[in-house]
């Protein structure tokens, strides 16, 4: 058995964490030269994507494939295994998510038809994993919660947008406001506005030509423009307009304006 601290075998490599995003118990990008997976199971949805190389698996008794632009969808507490399907192994990504994520009822859909051919969705989940890796938790959220819906509709299921009679995209966009230093969870958005999350992404999307987080970002860079020509020093800055620190800031005003924030002054 391998202790800690024990190389990994040949061709394997690892990377596994729990990030600070509600819904998502665990992130997995790992690489497998000649490893198997025996029959296992988890407690959570699981999301893969296979970007190197091929899967085999079962699940309920049949033998399933993961590869390429398919996205996998695997439900908690089925057991299932894996297996490199060539001579080279293979490369994937996978979020691990909540199982209150996913109505229980799509178990049996999801068994039935774990594969998925959706390029859009394959881009959806990718772009998740982006932002994770960079700790931009916000950004993947707004992603996420598409994700999730397009999931659900694939799996024959799709949630109901919410009531009738309302400007989702104004309705969320008046709350953004409010909270533009302090940041909200769009999960805590659509409980207090009861939108599905994924609906307000896409109205506001629609409306505003952008997402809730990318609104944020571009109002807090608006805020730190002031902050600088009032000759507050630029991490006093990045703090009081709610970024990270001043990095973050510097990343974003560039984006945004062109220049560094420390460039952004009278000559």
């Amino acid at each position: 058995m391998p202790r800690p601290g024990d190389p990994l075998p040949a061709g394997h490599r690892i990377e596994a964490w729990r990030p600070p995003l509600a819904g998502v118990v665990e992130v997995l990008h790992a690489r497998f030269g000649d490893h198997g997976y025996p029959m296992h199971a988890h407690d959570a949805w699981t999301v893969l994507l296979v970007d190197d190389g091929a899967v085999r698996y079962d699940l309920d008794r049949h033998e399933r494939g993961a590869y390429g632009d398919l996205v996998t969808i695997l439900p908690p507490k089925v057991p299932h295994n894996g297996v490199a399907a060539g001579p080279h192994g293979f490369r994937k990504r996978v979020l691990y998510l909540e199982p209150a994520l996913l109505p229980e009822r799509l178990i049996g859909a999801s068994v039935d038809t774990p594969a998925i051919t959706d390029r859009h969705l394959h881009g959806l989940i990718s772009e998740v994993h982006r932002f994770l890796r960079t700790h931009d938790e916000a950004a993947a959220e707004d992603l996420l919660a598409l994700a999730v819906e397009s999931l659900r509709t694939h799996l024959g299921d799709p949630a109901a947008p919410g009531p009738p009679g309302r400007d989702a995209a104004r309705d969320l966009r008046d709350l953004l406001e409010q909270n533009i230093v302090d940041g909200l969870p769009l999960s805590t958005a659509a409980a207090e506005l009861h939108f599905a999350p994924a609906h307000l992404v896409r109205s506001f999307r629609r409306e505003f030509g952008m997402t809730p987080h990318q609104y944020v970002i571009s109002r807090r860079v608006d805020l730190a423009r002031r902050l600088i020509l009032s000759g507050q020093p630029l991490q006093v800055v990045a703090t009081d307009a709610g970024f990270y620190d001043q990095p973050h800031l510097t990343r974003h005003f560039k984006r945004i304006l062109g220049i560094p924030p420390s460039r952004f002054h009278r000559p």
